[in-house]
């Protein structure tokens, strides 16, 4: 499976601009080109593609991204130091749904807040208009 830019693009849905600056910084490891220059992905290339957007869906950083590429194709006498990486990051994430879920519940007590404020408004109403 070879595929272009703007399929790669259309694929996993990130702009063409975002998977050069990816692999500009070297998220998405030696993508080979044409003769004409024409980036070939490969399935490879796409697996790093696929890997990425999701890392970065959660919100795993960047810089530790790029550290955990470099470290990828250093070979196999760096697999702790890749997994010390995705241990941090998952720490880090684990503490961000954490707090995410602080923040829905207090989104939820708001939200129940305002209809119990309609309830008693409609409520109010009903007693002054009662042909409503």
């Amino acid at each position: 499976m070879i595929m272009t830019i703007a399929e790669v693009s259309k694929k996993y849905g990130l702009s063409a601009d975002t998977l050069r600056y990816y692999e500009r910084i070297g998220l998405i490891p030696g993508v080979r080109r044409k003769e004409n220059g024409i980036r070939d992905y490969s399935e490879s290339d796409c697996n790093w593609v696929e890997f990425i957007k999701c890392m970065r869906a959660a919100g795993i950083q960047v810089e530790a991204l790029i550290e955990y590429v470099a470290l990828f194709q250093q070979g196999d006498d760096t697999q702790e130091a890749r997994k010390q990486i995705l241990l941090e990051q998952r720490e880090q994430l684990l503490a961000r749904m954490e707090d995410m879920q602080r923040t829905l519940a207090r989104l939820d007590k708001k939200i129940a807040h305002y209809d119990e404020c309609l309830r008693f408004t409609e409520k109010k109403l009903r007693k002054h208009n009662p042909s409503q």
